[in-house]
């Protein structure tokens, strides 16, 4: 796999992989803000109502007929948050030539079908039509709705939510409720002119087209995009210690029968000059799968949980410990996470768990390069930070990771808040007063 890095034009950049290993080719076309509270709902709402129709398509049928033409090609809308970034636009992928009747070229006809998703919608009197906004806004209201339907991420998101309450990183990714139901189609037409006018953009290809017939093509179906002053101010805040001395506590109750124990860490000062593959090798030392300390003694040993497991949101420079316990374990369960976060401080790693990570974080690493779905994620990040190595590279420094790399990142972690989702019915004989205090 070659990778290259363009300017396509001012402020649209193109990341090139030129690889031969798929039957289908992935192209992205991804905007760039700051993730606001006031326009995160709006940002998420343009892609869907775009993919409802354009000029010349009008409506999602005569959309479905068109890739049905390009042999069944897709490209559906895309919101992510990477970081404090807010990332929204379109993926599309589509059968390589040699895999076609008579060698057919894709490239052009779908490039031009993305650059007409996004830039040549279907209006009345140069809005978006309020059907769309509006059937499109309660799908989005749903999905916002419907978090609390799964406990476990519930409980996650609430804990970061929490924990980053005066940072950009609380407003999730499609807004909230509030600001989802006050949208109206021309407050959402304004938006949208306004992003495309303003924000840099990310373009990706992964596929065996030459890296300049890709952006031969590009740029034939993008040069009618409007480039206004471009918003550079777009970036993540880092925020390296706890937000008070001693880890805040934050209860929730509902009807549940198990309780979600989720615990917030700042990964401290090694955010200065991160050490990423350290960073990798600490998660999956300390909770990031079945080899883990985590699993292994929380889970397994002690039986304090039905499951814990740790996750890094990098860009962040945060981490989060996700538990399942019994009520009356949220103390224990809480103390045992936090001593085995201690053992790792000491040097408590052998030879045996520190190989079992770095084996299993090389795996996972190694695996991207089978999805170009993945690949895309992994290389929109990296162009975010600045960066220009890829999975294979990364897997490689992570096999080098040391004992002492791993203490030195225990080290700095810090925890900074404890979220507990229980139930509604207080158990007067689960200490939980005793609890509340320590934490």
């Amino acid at each position: 796999m070659e990778y290259t890095r363009s300017e396509l034009m001012p402020g649209v950049f193109l990341s090139h992989l030129q690889c031969g290993k798929f039957k289908t080719a992935c192209l992205s076309v991804t905007l760039l803000s700051q993730l606001k509270r006031e326009t995160a709902a709006m940002n998420a709402l343009i892609p869907a109502v775009l993919r409802r129709g354009t000029a010349r398509y009008g409506d999602m049928e005569q959309l479905a007929k068109r890739l049905d033409e390009l042999y069944g090609a897709a490209i559906e809308p895309v919101v992510r948050r990477v970081g404090e970034i807010h990332c929204v636009g379109f993926f599309a992928s589509f059968a390589e030539s040699a895999y076609l009747p008579g060698g057919e070229d894709l490239l052009g006809p779908v490039s031009a079908l993305l650059a007409e998703l996004l830039l040549a919608p279907n209006t009345r009197g140069g809005l978006l039509l309020p059907q769309y906004v509006d059937s499109e806004k309660e799908k989005q209201l749903d999905l916002i709705r419907s978090r609390v339907n799964n406990k476990r991420s519930y409980a996650l998101q609430r804990c970061l939510e929490e924990m980053c309450c005066c940072e950009d990183y609380a407003v999730s990714r499609y807004g909230d409720e509030a600001s989802c139901e006050a949208i109206h189609y021309k407050k959402l037409t304004r938006r949208y002119r306004e992003l495309l006018r303003s924000s840099p953009v990310e373009i990706f290809y992964c596929g065996q087209a030459s890296a300049r017939a890709v952006t031969r093509a590009l740029r034939d179906a993008f040069s009618g995009m409007p480039r206004g002053e471009l918003d550079w101010d777009i970036g993540t805040d880092l925020r390296m210690n706890a937000l008070e001395e001693q880890p805040r506590y934050v209860e929730e109750r509902m009807a549940v029968t198990q309780g979600n124990l989720v615990m917030g860490f700042r990964l401290g000062e090694c955010m200065e000059e991160p050490d990423i593959p350290a960073l990798y090798v600490f998660n999956a030392v300390f909770g990031g799968g079945p080899t883990s300390k985590l699993f292994l003694n929380v889970r397994e040993k002690l039986s304090l949980c039905y499951y814990a497991s740790s996750a890094l949101i990098l860009r962040k420079g945060l981490m989060a410990v996700s538990s399942g316990v019994a009520f009356e374990n949220f103390a224990p369960a809480r103390d045992e996470i936090l001593a085995q976060l201690e053992a790792i401080r000491k040097g408590e790693v052998s030879d045996e768990e520190l190989d079992w990570a770095k084996r299993g974080v090389a795996s996972d690493l190694r695996a991207l390069l089978d999805s170009p779905g993945e690949l895309e994620g992994f290389w929109l990040a990296q162009a975010l930070d600045g960066l220009d190595y890829g999975p294979a590279e990364l897997a490689g420094l992570v096999e080098e990771v040391t004992r002492e790399q791993v203490v030195a990142v225990a080290k700095s972690v810090v925890c900074d808040l404890v979220y507990f989702l229980r139930g509604e019915e207080t158990d007067k004989s689960d200490g939980e007063d005793e609890a509340d205090e320590e934490a």
